[in-house]
């Protein structure tokens, strides 16, 4: 698979961790645009275009469950992460359709393999 022409669009509130997500999918080969919540500019026309989407569940303002369901169909496929691993959370992911949830914190291999798997089936 060529890694180098797929975008991942990055969407987490934590100005730390999404620089250290840009890095760790720049080096694995993906180009990566971020972004702070659901609400910044640019951001569904960037979303519905990428090959896969990487979304904080917990966001300030729209959540990443709740934003994921506003693209319309076909949406790239999602991994969402989050600190809180309950059954209300997965309940909410679940419901998006979406392909992972990564607990916080998460190896960086694992977010990597999360993505081959998510864009290998859709």
């Amino acid at each position: 698979m060529n890694v180098k022409r797929q975008m991942i669009v990055i969407v987490e509130d934590d100005a730390g961790l999404r620089r250290a997500l840009e890095r760790l999918l720049r080096y694995s080969g993906f180009r990566t645009r971020s972004f702070r919540s659901a609400e910044d500019a640019n951001l569904f026309e960037f979303a519905s275009t990428a090959r896969c989407l990487v979304i904080d569940v917990q966001l300030p303002g729209i959540s990443g469950p709740a934003f994921y369901d506003t693209l319309h169909a076909p949406r790239p496929p999602a991994v969402f992460m989050s600190a809180y691993d309950g059954a209300r959370t997965r309940g909410a992911i679940v419901g998006t359709g979406a392909h992972a949830l990564l607990t916080k914190p998460f190896p960086g291999a694992a977010l990597v393999e999360a993505i081959f798997k998510a864009t290998a089936s859709a």
